[in-house]
C-alpha cells in the first residue's frame, strides 16, 4: 500500500454523536470515520471509547447501521454480564466486613484481585492468596493490586514515590485543598495516607479511574468508576452527583485536577472529556468567565503540540515524571534514556518551585524553572529544550533542535540524519505536516473553494501537482540507483565474458593439442 493509500482514523466530536451513540461495557462509544489521502472521506462507525484494539473491546457498529431488536437486547446482556460483581455499595459493606476480621482471616486472592470474606475461601482455595493482610497495606492498595499494563486502555504505570511526594508538596505549597484525581490512584492514596496520619494541611482528595477494583477499598466519595475517554460515570447519576459535590463545593475555590492518562489515548477525546470537567467546575464560581480549573495534565512531552491545540494555556514544565512500574520512564537516566514524561498546567510556570537537589535551576529570562542542560537560547530568546538534553540552533529553520538532528536541503527541515528524503509525511492527508490533522489544515480554505466550470479544482491540481513533485524525486533517486546498478551489471557482465573467452581459449588449445598428436 503506497503512503496516498494508508488509511487514517479520525475522531467526530459533536452532540449529535454523544446523543445517538450505542453502549458498550465501557460505556458510550464514539464516533470514527476512516479517511484516506485519495479517498478524502469514508463511512463512520462507531466503536469503544476506552479500548483501541479490538481484542479488548470487539464492539463496532456503522452509524447508519439499523440494529435489530434481538441484537440489542443481546448486547445489554453482554453488557451486563462485563460489569463488576458487586456494586459500589455491596463493595463498601465487604470493606467493613473484612477489616473488622482477625488478621490471621484476612485474606486477598492475587488470582481474582479481591479482598476474601470466609465464606468464600473453599471458592479460592487453589488461587494464589496473600494472607495477614494488615490495615496498613489496606491504605495502599496500589501495592496489593496488580497493575493493569494495556498502554491503549488502562495504561496503569503508578508514580515513584519521589513523583507523587513532589506533586502532594506542591499541591499544598500552591495552597490547594482539594484534589480531583483522574487516573492518578498512587496521588490519592498518598493523599489518603496523609489524612489518617492528620498531617497539616489536610487536603481532601477524590479518585476518577476505569479500575473498578478500588471500590472495594474507598467509599463512594473517595473514588467514582469512571471512564475518561467519553466522560462516563459508570455509577450513573448518583456518582456523578458525588462527583460534581466534590468539585463544586465552596464555590470552586481551592481546587486542582490532577490528570495522568493512558499515553496511547485519544489526546483530542480526554480534552473534550476534560472541558466537560472544567465547565461543570464554571458553573459553581459566578466571577470572570475566563476563569480556568487549575490542571495539572501528566503527558510525554512530545504531545504538546496536540494538548496546546485544545488547551492553550497549558504549559509544560521541565519535571520529568517517573514510574515504579515502567522500564524506561525512570529518574536520574541521561541522554535519550530520560523519562519523557512531564506536567502541562494552566497555572504560572514561575510559580511553581522545581527541586534543586534534582538539577532544575531558576531562568530569570524565562521566568521559570529548568532542567539544568535547558540552556537559553538567544535567538529564540527562550529555554528550548524538551527532552532534557542541550538543543542547539539551526540557523535556517531558526529554531532549535535535538542535538541528534541535522538540517536536510532536500527536506528544507531539520531531521534525523538516517531518513528518507522527499517522503510523504504522516500527519496531516492535504500537506503531510506532523503538525496538524486535516480538518485543522491552512490550506483546507483554499482547496474547498468553489472553480468556473470546465476548470480544474484547485484541489485536484494541487494534488496532481504534488503528485509530480513526488514522482519526480522518485525518479531522480530511480535514476541514481539503475546508474549504479549499470555500472554494477556492466563490471559483473564484463568479467564473465572474461571468463567465457578464456574457458573457449583453452577448450580450443585442447583441441587443438588432439589433432597434432
Amino acid at each position: 500500500m503506497g503512503m496516498s493509500e494508508v488509511p487514517g482514523i479520525e475522531l467526530i466530536l459533536n452532540r449529535e454523536a454523544e446523543a445517538r451513540a450505542p453502549h458498550c461495557p465501557h460505556g458510550p462509544t464514539l464516533l470514527f470515520v476512516k479517511v484516506t489521502r485519495k479517498k478524502r472521506e469514508s463511512r463512520r462507525f462507531y466503536a469503544c471509547a476506552a479500548c483501541r484494539d479490538r481484542k479488548d473491546c470487539n464492539f463496532f457498529q456503522w452509524e447508519d447501521e439499523k440494529v435489530s431488536e434481538a441484537r440489542q437486547l443481546a448486547r445489554e446482556e453482554l453488557n451486563r454480564r462485563r460489569q463488576p460483581p458487586f456494586t459500589h455499595q455491596q463493595y463498601v459493606e465487604r470493606y467493613q466486613r473484612f477489616v473488622s476480621l482477625p488478621l490471621a482471616n484476612r485474606t486477598f486472592c492475587t488470582d481474582c484481585q479481591i479482598l476474601l470474606l470466609p465464606e468464600e475461601l473453599d471458592q479460592h482455595s487453589t488461587h494464589d492468596q496473600l494472607g495477614h493482610v494488615a490495615l496498613c497495606q489496606l491504605k495502599r492498595p496500589s501495592l496489593l493490586l496488580l497493575p493493569l499494563e494495556n498502554k491503549k486502555t488502562n495504561a496503569q504505570y503508578l508514580f515513584a514515590d519521589r513523583t507523587c511526594q513532589f506533586l502532594l508538596d506542591l499541591i499544598a505549597s500552591l495552597g490547594f485543598r482539594r484534589v480531583l484525581c483522574v487516573g492518578t490512584p498512587r496521588l490519592h492514596e498518598l493523599i489518603r495516607v496523609c489524612q489518617s496520619e492528620n498531617k497539616e494541611p489536610f487536603i481532601k482528595s477524590q479518585l476518577l479511574d476505569i479500575d473498578f477494583r478500588y471500590s472495594q477499598f474507598y467509599s463512594e466519595e473517595e473514588f467514582c468508576h469512571y471512564n475518561m475517554f467519553n466522560h462516563y460515570f459508570f455509577g450513573g447519576k448518583p456518582a456523578f452527583e458525588t462527583f460534581r459535590t466534590f468539585l463544586c463545593q465552596n464555590k470552586g475555590e481551592s481546587v486542582v485536577m490532577v490528570t495522568d492518562p493512558p499515553f496511547g489515548g485519544l489526546v483530542e477525546a480526554l480534552a473534550h472529556s476534560f472541558k466537560k470537567i472544567v465547565g461543570e467546575w464554571k458553573t459553581s464560581r459566578n466571577k470572570i468567565e475566563d476563569e480556568e480549573l487549575p490542571i495539572f495534565w501528566i503527558f510525554p512531552y512530545f504531545f504538546e503540540p496536540r494538548i496546546r491545540q485544545y488547551f492553550p494555556t497549558l504549559n509544560m514544565l521541565d519535571y520529568q515524571v517517573d514510574y515504579d512500574n515502567h522500564a524506561l520512564y525512570k529518574h536520574g537516566k541521561t541522554g535519550r534514556k530520560q523519562s519523557p514524561v512531564r506536567i502541562f498546567t494552566n497555572l504560572p510556570p514561575k510559580d511553581i518551585t522545581l527541586p534543586a537537589e534534582e538539577g532544575y535551576r531558576f531562568c530569570s529570562l524565562c521566568q521559570r524553572y529548568v532542567s539544568s542542560a535547558n540552556r537559553h537560547c538567544e535567538i529564540c530568546q527562550a529555554c528550548t529544550s524538551k527532552d532534557g538534553r542541550q538543543w542547539k540552533h539551526c540557523k535556517t529553520c531558526n529554531r532549535c533542535v535535538k542535538p541528534s538532528w541535522i538540517h536536510c536541503d532536500t527536506c528544507c527541515r531539520c531531521v534525523l540524519k538516517e531518513h528518507s528524503c522527499g517522503k510523504a509525511g504522516e500527519g496531516c492527508f492535504i500537506c503531510g505536516s506532523s503538525e496538524h490533522k486535516r480538518r485543522e489544515c491552512p490550506r483546507t480554505a483554499i482547496l474547498k473553494r468553489t472553480t468556473f466550470e470546465g476548470a480544474i479544482p484547485r484541489k485536484r491540481r494541487y494534488l496532481e501537482a504534488e503528485k509530480e513533485t513526488t514522482g519526480r524525486i522518485a525518479k531522480n533517486q530511480a535514476q541514481k540507483m539503475s546508474a549504479q546498478k549499470k555500472k554494477t551489471m556492466k563490471l559483473v557482465i564484463g568479467k564473465l565474458k572474461r571468463k567465457q573467452k578464456k574457458k573457449k581459449q583453452q577448450q580450443f588449445r585442447g583441441q587443438t593439442t588432439s589433432c597434432v598428436k
